[in-house]
């Protein structure tokens, strides 16, 4: 994945990280999937970015989307460009 790939961090068993992944594979949005459950390293970077550490939270390319359901994702797409 290039640097304007978009990475989600995801926990297992997460029904917005479901929802999430649901929305970005229905536009066929390519993204990254980090799931921090049981990886501290990868968790202490979802931190680091977010200041929180609830997910899902996405990374594009320096923006950042967290703890967040669709209702959010999706106007955060459309100020992207990458959906209308």
């Amino acid at each position: 994945m290039d640097s304007t790939t978009p990475r989600l961090f995801i926990k297992t068993g997460c029904p917005w990280c479901e929802e999430a992944i649901a929305v970005l594979d229905n536009y066929s949005i390519p993204y990254e999937s980090i799931v921090v459950t049981g990886d501290s390293s990868a968790m202490e970077t979802m931190v680091q970015l977010s200041g929180q550490t609830k997910a899902p939270t996405m990374d594009w390319d320096g923006d950042i989307l967290a703890d967040f359901g669709a209702d959010e994702l999706i106007p955060f797409l459309k100020g992207k460009g990458v959906i209308e």
